[in-house]
């Protein structure tokens, strides 16, 4: 399927192909994939890369009842919001596999982490689930992640790594985005009263990925830094091996038993064996014991190994240094 083909599908038409300029040329897997996108409109497309086609490659969104057991407080045709403990709750739109959004709540401040790709209302939706002031950050400057939703904040934390996938860098960023652009910190902690909320940078996924650490409860929330069950690696393998050898020490020493990843569907949380699974799968590439595959579907990332539950998809040869 071309391009043309799937915007056609999106309902975007040959009409549409300036104002959705914003994809890269790209074949999607399938017409189901590109479907999936459908009423995606150019505001929803308008400044940030949606970068969409990798995920959309390998949509394949569970059904909720399989999976989720956490109570819903909250559900439109956009959105669905479940509440994980008393003062934590996920949200998922269904565009891109479960896209994920979280809320952290403490005594004074909450913290909103990603804003998926296309969820009309979400402060007030925010609003109507927590009454303390809202803190918004983004794990990656993805779509799926940093969606239209973000202008309805007037604060947006963002990790200044992730300006090489933004169209004309901090001025494609600041032409977007109309609020108060705030830079992430590696190390900067969120304190929301009695919850602490550490960022550390986990560069893989992209090199602006976030992984935002709650110590207290020993969980975090890690966006597509490692994948869940499906790590799309648009750096390369050493870089994962640094970013999994750092996270997984602090998980250890910190006693963080799960990461609540980024296309979250009830369970799929990440653990620290997955993140030595990813690091020892990387490294036997580097070293020559483990030979990658072609990967199984047509996409920019050509190769891919696949074992332990997991499978990592990069390009070669960019992605094997």
């Amino acid at each position: 399927m071309t391009r043309r083909d799937a915007l056609k599908i999106m309902g975007a038409g040959v009409t549409s192909l300036a104002a959705a300029s914003v994809l890269s040329p790209v074949s999607y897997a399938s017409e189901k994939a590109a479907s999936a996108l459908a009423g995606l409109s150019a505001d929803d497309a308008a400044g940030f890369p949606l970068d969409l086609e990798e995920e959309a490659m390998y949509m394949a969104a569970p059904e909720d009842g399989d999976h989720y057991r956490e109570p819903v407080v909250y559900q439109d045709e956009n959105v669905v919001f479940r509440q994980i403990d008393e003062h934590t709750w996920h949200g998922h739109g269904h565009l891109v596999f479960n896209e994920s959004i979280y809320i952290i709540e403490g005594e004074k401040a909450s913290l909103l982490i990603d804003a998926g790709t296309r969820i009309p209302g979400l402060a007030k939706i925010v609003a109507g689930i927590t009454s303390k002031p809202v803190i918004f950050a983004v794990t990656h400057l993805h779509g799926d992640h940093a969606g239209s939703a973000i202008q309805e904040f007037p604060q947006m934390y963002v990790n200044a790594g992730g300006l090489p996938i933004v169209r004309n860098g901090i001025k494609g960023l600041t032409d977007m985005y109309k609020g108060e652009v705030k830079w992430l910190e590696d190390g900067q902690v969120f304190d929301l009263g009695g919850r602490e909320i550490e960022v550390m940078f986990t560069p893989g996924h992209t090199p602006g990925c976030t992984t935002f650490f709650d110590k207290k409860n020993h969980i975090g929330f890690s966006g597509d830094s490692f994948g869940s069950t499906n790590l799309l690696l648009n750096t390369n393998l050493s870089t994962l091996i640094a970013t999994t050898t750092r996270a997984a020490l602090y998980m250890q020493r910190n006693g963080i038993v799960k990461l609540y990843p980024g296309h979250y569907h009830g369970n799929d949380c990440e653990t620290l064996q997955r993140l030595r699974d990813e690091k020892q799968m990387a490294e036997e590439v580097l070293d020559g014991k483990r030979i990658p595959q072609p990967n199984d579907q047509r996409s920019n990332l050509n190769v891919m190994i696949n074992d332990k539950g997991v499978t990592i998809r990069f390009r070669d040869p960019d992605g094997i240094k």
